[in-house]
């Protein structure tokens, strides 16, 4: 699997930081809420998938420092120039960080957290997403988490077409014109496929995560899965049937 974010956005990498908040509604936030997750669990290793210049892998490493631990990070991506940004961003960390420039599709390390931000849409099918999200829960040992940011889409037209209405208000208001807003979402329908948020909480569950969506705005959502160990997971199906 071939990606370019220079060709696909047309930025240039170095710009891509500004760029991506000018495209993406709650951006910062989406990240918040991402690396807040993660740290909740206190993973000792993170994977960050399609991991770019490295913006949800800082933030998962500044949280966990607030929070007073210290995971080590795998970015991990096809893309080898944001693989170079992200080791200028991530300098401060470099004792703790390691990069693979590969694509999540090929054989995952082991971890305790997995990340994605703005990546996985890369997947235009369910069917290939459903196997990613396997794949990922065969990576995580019991009480690993899965967290994943990014866009979701009503299956619904009408809701479909709202959705997009209020991303490219978002767009319109960092100084994209609308009718370019509109075009930028035809660009990337080439490599771009977002999902229903129930079809996405599906796929996770059935890889065998407890999934929930921890945050939503807009076309942008934070979706989790949990890995619980067998324990927790046969009481949950104890508490649940006797409900």
């Amino acid at each position: 699997m071939s990606h370019s974010v220079r060709t696909h956005l047309g930025v240039e990498v170095a710009a891509y930081d500004k760029a991506i908040r000018r495209f993406i509604p709650g951006y910062d936030v989406m990240l918040s809420v991402a690396a807040e997750q993660v740290a909740a669990a206190r993973p000792r290793r993170v994977l960050d998938l399609g991991a770019g210049t490295g913006a949800l892998s800082q933030a998962v490493l500044e949280r966990a420092a607030l929070d007073g631990f210290a995971p080590t990070a795998t970015l991990l991506d096809v893309d080898g120039e944001m693989i170079d940004q992200a080791r200028v961003r991530l300098v401060r960390f470099a004792d703790r960080i390691g990069f693979l420039q590969q694509s999540y599709h090929d054989p995952l390390p082991c971890c305790d957290a997995a990340v994605a931000s703005l990546a996985l849409h890369h997947v235009p099918l369910m069917s290939e997403k459903r196997r990613l999200y396997k794949r990922v829960f065969n990576a995580l040992p019991a009480g690993g988490i899965f967290v994943n940011a990014d866009a979701v889409m009503p299956a619904d037209d009408a809701r479909q077409a709202a959705t997009y209405d209020r991303w490219a208000a978002h767009m319109v208001a960092q100084g994209v014109a609308r009718e370019r807003a509109f075009e930028h979402f035809a660009e990337w329908a080439d490599e771009d496929t977002y999902h229903p948020m129930e079809e996405e909480l599906v796929a996770v569950h059935a890889a065998g995560f407890h999934a929930e969506c921890a945050w939503r705005e807009g076309p942008m959502a934070v979706v989790v899965g949990r890995k619980l160990n067998p324990g927790r997971q046969f009481a949950d199906a104890v508490v649940e049937e006797r409900a």
